[in-house]
């Protein structure tokens, strides 16, 4: 493991290198073969609830959404499809109201597993063109999730999958079975226990 400053780990993702690392680099959301795995999970999900509304996806760099996103386009053209973020870091929000990549201003907070201060140029042609929008959170609707998922489901989900369940709890994906992604479930457990208190 390599620990790294914020700006050298964004700088990685954008050169696809780190200077004096000599390896295959693969992107963790800009590779087709990263998207297509994360593509699987709308199979999955088709096979486990063949009929659904909407879905929401913690927005990250691009790729689990836009993954999920290219298999219902073409398996389930009917489905709504949105990408949450977080009120603290939602780039791809602006972007889309903008029409082009645009630059906002991040805040770290507990919600670190998604949230950037930009979306990459490739990745928001991507989502453009499959996403139906993107919903923003505010950090207390994050936290109100973790705590929910926690006492009705008894599961721990990280910030950035509380974010998708809030999204998909406020109605602004839309009426009927709306699913939500829970990707991930690392937080400290003492962060976790201060929040959902």
């Amino acid at each position: 493991m390599i620990l790294a400053p914020f700006a050298d780990w964004w700088r990685t993702f954008e050169t696809r290198s780190y200077p004096g690392v000599d390896a295959t680099f693969i992107h963790a959301f800009d590779d087709l073969d990263v998207m297509a795995g994360n593509g699987t999970i709308a199979l999955e999900l088709l096979e486990d609830l063949p009929r659904f509304d909407a879905i929401v996806i913690p927005w990250g760099g691009g790729g689990l959404s836009c993954g999920i996103a290219a298999v219902l386009r073409q398996l389930a053209p009917h489905v709504r499809i949105y990408a949450a973020e977080a009120e603290t870091a939602a780039p791809l929000a602006a972007s889309l109201a903008a029409g082009e990549p645009r630059t906002v201003d991040y805040t770290p907070s507990f919600v670190d597993g998604i949230g950037s201060k930009m979306v990459f140029a490739n990745m928001f042609e991507r989502a453009r063109g499959l996403l139906d929008g993107s919903l923003v959170v505010s950090l207390s609707e994050a936290a109100a999730a973790m705590k929910l998922a926690a006492e009705r489901n008894r599961v721990i989900v990280e910030g950035a999958a509380a974010c998708a369940i809030a999204a998909a709890l406020s109605g602004r994906a839309g009426s009927g079975k709306v699913v939500a992604v829970v990707s991930g479930g690392n937080i400290d457990l003492e962060k976790f226990a201060e929040l959902t208190k």
